[in-house]
């Protein structure tokens, strides 16, 4: 990529690695499980069918508010039915009152209990009759109507049975609505990274007219309009900085908490708050095609989306409901045989209550909420499950170059003057004669220049010329001086000196740009420019070395370039001189060797490779969270934040198989006491108790789910360790 201003050939941060294309790949390149989570729209505790099909995300407040209502009425009337329990007062040893119509308090208040706190639990249970796939609301619904029924037959005297259930029944309906209260707390403060992600917009913007600044709804925001961010100040659409330049927090976007400088032409987001001065800013974007409406329906996705251990815990759980209700069946078979019809009834009711599936139901969606909420607000975007759950078994990390691992522009790496001139004074002449240049290569030396060289020493160059193919001169105490590459020291017939050829040679193997200065008829010198390695870059491949990870780089850049910046990051396999369509092979190339591949790349051009690989991710997306090829989006420019997916993916694996584990081992232990396999050792387990184990476990599962906040996300401390 020669530039007509210096003549000579740059390795191109920008180019190889970087095209305009963003379109998305055909699906047959995509992950075959990619759509696997329809089948999801059933499960979990958040979203059982006889819930009326609430929006998972949406819905939890409300739901939970619904189960708090009627667990709260559901226990005030639960009070006098188990005062009135003749077993209940026969157990504490305290007489009844005995007043006209009190035998009635029980049924009368019990069946209030059973149609009002009992109504969520047989619709969901009628509904998943319909659907045909029976569930934990069905095994709910079949115990408390069978305890319900046979307490009336009881009361009424019907066939002589002694089954009074009211008291029993009023507890097991109280204990089961609180346990889907805590449950849909749980799922709503898990699913709170949405509404926080709302209330970063301000309700208000100060507008700029040509008749002053009037203050109005951000609704009433169109493209192209003009606000003022005043300091402290959230900005209230995604848009362009006009005027002004300020540090914005970007934290709740990126994860980022350091501020960053933002000044005229950059970009800001929605949501991000102008720190320390203020910003004029022209709405480039409003309402849904925000950065942060982009993030919000991401985090939405991910949450609903399906994974293979959710897979899982949809069988185990219908298995668990036939093998309740087989269990049940057989439950009432024996000891009806044994002559026992009361104690069948009490052993079968006990079994479908202490069998439920509600541990399990909670166990993925809940980790699911958390993992993905976690992510979010360490800027990891998941919008793929699967792909953040195969990021645990990725053994290879194949990292773009230019802009993921390096910096995408130039930077002065070496500086190599002749004998009796000083470095600085080297530099100071160069950016003298390039700061009229436009040029990325210029601008790096006159940003070398201000940060090396002391402002006393700094140096005024006038008659600035253009020499097309060549490089650039300008006339400096009355000296034309020429900076450029080869061609410039061909046509001006210039040697170069043998203490600066000495350092140049091994800038030029290793791909370096080398730009030479000459002062009048004399070469002064060279400076080097490379794409600048991000320090960040080394740190996330040493980290992921220590995880046991190999770390490999794709390129369009020469081979002795990208061997450079291998052996300077210590990567273990490269690929260079790939072109753009070239990189899905590559990765395809590193599956046929048995690796599961992770791919992080910038998402434009990378989209094939991103999509062909394991895992996609992409990095620095910034405002841009639309990359339909990458399963997961980084929003910050961190390639450490690569480390945040592997901790996160482990984890939440970790999590998901503890929760099954322990559910469906509560039930294989629980469901034979309950049937009564040690009554004849006096152990036997009540209705009443049995709700309350089966409570406990989900409660279990929810707070082993709940240390997943305690996962530490930070790039920065996770390179560390």
């Amino acid at each position: 990529m020669s530039h007509p201003e210096h003549g000579h050939s740059h390795p191109a941060p920008t180019g190889h690695d970087h095209g305009t294309s963003t379109q998305s790949p055909p699906p047959d390149v995509r992950d075959p499980d990619a759509g696997h989570g329809e089948h999801l729209a059933h499960v979990g505790p958040g979203d059982h069918t006889g819930h009326g099909g609430h929006d998972r995300h949406a819905g939890h407040g409300a739901h939970g508010e619904m189960f708090r209502r009627r667990f709260w009425i559901a226990l005030v009337l639960a009070v006098p039915v188990v005062g009135f329990s003749h077993m209940v007062a026969e157990l504490l040893g305290y007489t009844m009152p005995n007043f006209p119509g009190a035998m009635w308090i029980p049924p009368v208040l019990g069946t209030v209990i059973f149609v009002y706190g009992g109504m969520p639990f047989l619709t969901g249970g009628w509904a998943e009759l319909r659907s045909r796939r029976p569930g934990m609301m069905l095994l709910i619904a079949m115990a408390i109507s069978v305890a319900f029924i046979a307490s009336w037959v009881t009361t009424l005297g019907i066939g002589g049975f002694n089954l009074d259930f009211w008291w029993e029944l009023a507890l097991l309906i109280v204990i089961m609505l609180l346990g889907h209260w805590l449950e849909m707390r749980a799922l709503g403060s898990a699913s709170g990274a949405l509404e926080a992600l709302a209330a970063m917009l301000p309700d208000t913007a100060e507008k700029i007219t040509g008749d002053g600044n009037r203050e109005v709804p951000i609704s009433e925001l169109s493209r192209g309009d003009l606000v003022l961010v005043r300091a402290g100040a959230r900005v209230p659409a995604d848009g362009t900085v006009t005027d002004g330049r300020a540090e914005v927090d970007e934290s709740m976007i990126t994860g980022e908490s350091k501020a960053v400088t933002r000044e005229v032409g950059d970009t800001v987001v929605a949501g991000t708050v102008a720190t320390d001065s203020a910003l004029r800013v022209q709405v480039t974007a409003v309402g849904e095609d925000t950065a942060l409406a982009g993030i919000q329906r991401m985090v939405a996705d991910a949450q609903s989306s399906s994974s293979r251990a959710q897979a899982l815990a949809d069988k185990a759980a219908a298995f668990l409901f036939y093998f309740a209700g087989g269990a049940g069946i057989l439950t009432f078979a024996v000891w009806s045989l044994l002559g026992n019809l009361d104690e069948a009834v009490v052993r079968t009711v006990t079994v479908l209550v202490i069998a439920c599936p509600h541990a399990l139901g909670l166990a993925i969606p809940l980790v699911i909420a958390i993992s993905t909420e976690r992510a979010a607000k360490a800027g990891v975007l998941v919008k793929d499950r699967l792909a953040l759950e195969r990021m645990r078994t990725v053994d290879v990390v194949l990292f773009d170059k230019t802009g993921t691992l390096t910096r995408g522009r130039h930077q002065v790496t070496g500086i190599a003057a002749t004998t009796g001139i000083s470095e600085e004074h080297l530099l100071a002449l160069a950016a003298a004669v390039e700061s009229d240049s436009e040029h990325p290569v210029a601008r790096a030396i006159v940003a070398a220049a201000g940060s090396r060289v002391p402002a006393t020493e700094q140096i005024t160059a006038t008659d600035f010329r253009s020499l097309p193919g060549r490089g650039v001169r300008a006339i400096v105490d009355g000296t034309e001086v020429t900076v450029g590459g080869p061609a410039m020291l061909s046509d001006l017939r210039l040697a170069v000196p043998d203490d600066v050829a000495a350092v140049t040679g091994g800038w030029v193997q290793r791909g370096a740009s080398v730009l030479h200065l000459a002062h009048g008829d004399r070469v002064l010198g060279a400076v080097a420019l490379e794409d600048a390695v991000r320090d960040e870059s080394r740190q996330a491949i040493d980290a992921l070395h220590a995880r046991g990870v190999k770390v490999a780089m794709i390129t369009g850049d020469a081979q002795q370039v990208a061997d450079a910046v291998a052996a300077d990051l210590g990567i273990d396999e490269v690929f260079a001189e790939v072109l753009p369509e070239h990189k899905d092979a590559k990765v395809t190339e590193l599956q046929n060797r048995g690796h599961r591949v992770a791919m992080v790349g910038d998402g434009v051009n990378d989209a094939p490779a991103l999509a062909r690989a394991d895992v996609g991710v992409a990095i620095g997306a910034g405002t841009d969270v639309a990359i339909e090829s990458a399963g997961v989006v980084l929003a910050a420019n961190d390639p450490r934040a690569v480390l945040s997916i592997v901790e996160l993916s482990r984890a939440s694996y970790r999590k998901m198989w503890q929760n099954l584990v322990w559910a469906t081992g509560y039930n294989i232990i629980a469901v034979p006491l309950a049937a009564g396999v040690l009554a004849f050792a006096g152990v036997a387990i009540s209705p009443a108790v049995a709700a309350i184990l089966m409570s406990v476990s989900t409660i279990v599962v929810a707070l082993n789910a709940q240390l997943l906040r305690r996962l530490d996300l930070d790039p920065g401390r996770l390179a560390q360790t």
